[in-house]
């Protein structure tokens, strides 16, 4: 679908990716718009969206938008060019030649993934294995489903390995996440790291899945046995912790 928000001539036509909720509410995975000016502010910008999109508003408060798998910040000034894509992103819930970085559709192995980083320098593996319980909020949780904007997700998970490695004298390093849907008790994402000692791999992980959860486009959905499915809103994401206020909320 083609929107325009003012005829001009030398318009911008950029498309717009919708994620999660984003997705639901609009029914739609993209669209191209067309924008009358290639100079805009990241408010214009927000304004632009939710004048063409109104059946966003309900998400107003709690999204925000990258620009070429990018965030935006409050008071940017962006230059647009045809064919850039934004990306509305609402609330959740690199050493690439040696680093592990994947998004999967399958099912996970711990053993197999635990194996990819095992090196002979190394005395140390450590891990963290998220999986899906069976119940929240007294609800019984029959499986989780996860949605990811691959690109910019990957291109994160990316960065937190090179922050490990600016951090930690570590081996190797894997990311893993599932999307899809997930079953009660199985994995929904590991992360294995190695080091020459526990303690650099140990204080590693820890501050990967934290990052993750704080960095990284990805949304989960609770499927329950006797209510409806909810997208559930992270509260690690980045906007959410003081001190990150500098990103643009809308």
């Amino acid at each position: 679908m083609d929107y325009s928000f003012a005829e001009k001539e030398d318009l911008v036509k950029v498309n717009v990716l919708f994620f999660a909720k984003s997705r639901e509410l609009v029914g739609e995975n993209r669209s191209e718009i067309s924008i009358t000016s290639r100079s805009v502010t990241t408010d214009q910008l927000t304004s632009f969206l939710l004048e063409t999109f109104p059946s966003l508003k309900p998400l107003k408060q709690s999204m925000i938008i990258a620009l070429n798998e990018e965030y935006l910040s409050e008071d940017e000034t962006i230059c647009l060019s045809n064919g850039d894509e934004i990306a509305i992103i609402p609330p959740i819930s690199v050493s690439a030649m040696t680093d592990i970085v994947e998004l999967s559709n399958e099912k996970l192995n711990v053993e197999d993934i635990s194996k990819s980083v095992t090196l002979p320098n190394c005395g140390a593996v450590s891990l963290f294995i998220g999986t899906t319980r069976d119940h929240f909020d007294g609800k019984e949780v029959l499986s989780l489903q996860y949605e990811a904007y691959h690109t910019m997700a990957k291109k994160k998970m990316f960065e937190i390995c090179q922050d490990i490695r600016n951090k930690w004298n570590v081996g190797k390093i894997a990311l893993v996440h599932r999307l899809g849907e997930v079953p009660v008790a199985e994995a929904s994402v590991i992360i294995a790291i190695s080091s020459e000692h526990r303690k650099e791999s140990l204080e590693a992980v820890q501050y990967a899945i934290n990052t993750l959860k704080a960095v990284v486009p990805i949304w989960k959905k609770e499927l329950y046995r006797s209510s409806s499915p909810e997208w559930k809103e992270n509260t690690e994401y980045f906007w959410k912790k003081e001190g990150c206020c500098n990103f643009k909320m809308l």
